[in-house]
């Protein structure tokens, strides 16, 4: 499943449809999160939803979807430690993300935003830890709504390069990605005071 089949969700449900695959994420939607992010900026560039609700719907998705993750730690820590440690594709996710918390404490919140599958991870982690939900809250979305700011304004900026700017996020790291985009933006800013110029000599 890829962005045509997310778009097409998207253009016959709307704001549901995009709530619930950002919400869907924590059960392991095929669809990376950053695409779906990215996914609801540009259906909005182009006017298939509104910016203003379909950005608030993008970030209840987000933070929903990953507080479940922190309340089923919270009740179900013990039992769901031992089963993603069982399973040999989840384990590296699940000792980075215990390192992750040894070594940043709350601010691991922060960090996990930024690496795919340990972002799902943390929260079940911190409330098998029995951090305060409102630690939790203050952490995780805050910097949700940053991300999410992030990535929205990509999609709705440059929706046509959503699937090289998230492979680039997730293959070559977020460092990788700003460089790439820096560049686009210098290109784009030489391209409008290039033609601005040139109409200035046109006229």
């Amino acid at each position: 499943m890829g962005m045509e089949q997310l778009m097409q969700w998207i253009s016959e449900y709307g704001y549901v449809a995009l709530f619930f695959c950002l919400w869907l994420g924590i059960v392991g939607m095929p669809i990376p999160d950053e695409v779906i992010v990215m996914t609801g900026g540009f259906v909005s560039s182009l006017g298939v939803l509104q910016i203003a609700p379909s950005f608030v719907v993008t970030y209840l998705g987000v933070v929903s979807g990953l507080s479940i993750g922190y309340t089923l730690g919270r009740y179900y820590g013990v039992s769901l430690t031992k089963k993603f440690k069982e399973k040999e594709k989840w384990r590296p996710y699940l000792i980075k993300s215990e390192k992750l918390i040894e070594k940043y404490g709350k601010f691991a919140l922060c960090v996990s935003y930024f690496l795919p599958v340990v972002r799902h991870l943390i929260p079940y982690v911190v409330g098998s830890h029995k951090m305060k939900f409102a630690h939790y809250a203050l952490y995780s979305y805050s910097v949700g709504l940053l991300w999410t700011g992030g990535f929205f304004w990509l999609g709705y900026q440059f929706g046509e390069a959503i699937p090289a700017i998230a492979a680039t996020s997730r293959n070559w790291g977020y460092i990788a990605l700003g460089i790439v985009l820096l560049g686009i933006v210098l290109v784009q800013v030489f391209r409008f005071y290039r033609q601005k110029k040139i109409t200035k000599v046109s006229s």
